[in-house]
């Protein structure tokens, strides 16, 4: 079973330190929840993770059984098996789902199938056996079959672009995924078809980070541990009832109960990336 440990992170994004010493252990077949306000670093944390260029992390490591991510680029951490579903999917005009998703599919099992057999010759899947699996995978998502030939993201509704995440997930198979507000955006029909397709995915292979302000995606996705932010450090740590509880009585609970010294976060700021470079920060491009 592998692990991702998150010692004492510390991450700056222009000379303002959003992170300032998390520390977090997410096991392949545990579901953790990350809440917290706007501004407390939860996306900070999840582009961190992924190798986003603009964050600067200035202390503390990330492990991958043993390895620190923090050396490696994005893409090859996506190839050790991180995945990031982003907020907010960019379009990609000019490469359709099924060619960036067949692209992205053989990237990623090339570098699993090199570093099990080292020295042998990696050969592709045929396209039918890669369309049937995606074929199959749409269906859990509910998505036509003239999704494969659009371009990727480009006129999709916010719902179609967060199931396109989650078919993502399904075919490249990760160790970790990190759900970065998935639930942003969606309404309750396609936060349920989003949230069975990412329950689908889950079993001992797989750890999931879900990041959410709200209880009402936990309702869908069950964690079994949840932690808060606030500040860019976790301040408090437990299980579904915790969430349930910020539910009832809000953030301020937390601060006072967990973090009296703490004050409410300013807004967070944003470092999406565009384009293709976006896909890139999980070798999906």
């Amino acid at each position: 079973m592998s692990s991702l440990v998150i010692k004492n992170l510390h991450a700056k994004v222009e000379d303002r330190e959003i992170l300032r010493g998390v520390d977090l252990t997410i096991n392949q077949g545990e579901v953790h929840a990350l809440m917290g306000l706007n501004g407390s670093g939860k996306s900070t944390l999840a582009y961190v993770l992924a190798g986003h260029p603009n964050y600067e992390v200035t202390e503390g490591e990330v492990l991958l059984d043993g390895q620190n991510l923090l050396e490696l680029a994005p893409d090859e951490r996506a190839h050790l098996g991180i995945f990031l579903a982003f907020q907010y999917p960019t379009a990609i005009p000019g490469v359709s789902v099924a060619n960036f998703l067949r692209q992205s599919y053989n990237v990623v099992r090339k570098a699993r199938f090199e570093r099990q057999h080292p020295g042998e010759e990696f050969k592709a899947p045929p396209v039918a056996e890669f369309r049937k699996r995606l074929t199959a995978e749409m269906a859990t998502l509910k998505m036509d079959r003239s999704f494969m030939g659009r371009y990727l993201n480009e006129g999709f509704s916010g719902g179609e672009k967060k199931r396109m995440e989650i078919l993502q997930l399904a075919m490249l198979e990760p160790q970790f995924a990190i759900m970065d507000e998935t639930d942003s955006g969606l309404d309750i029909d396609a936060l349920r078809v989003v949230a069975d397709g990412v329950n689908a995915q889950l079993g001992p292979e797989l750890g999931v980070l879900v990041i959410t302000h709200y209880q009402r995606l936990l309702n869908y996705i069950k964690p079994q541990f949840v932690h808060v932010m606030l500040n860019g450090r976790i301040v408090a740590n437990g299980g579904p009832d915790l969430a349930e509880e910020l539910d009832v009585k809000g953030y301020d609970w937390v601060r006072s109960e967990f973090a009296p010294e703490e004050v409410l976060p300013a807004e967070e700021p944003a470092a999406a990336p565009a384009g293709a470079a976006q896909h890139s920060l999980t070798g999906r491009a």
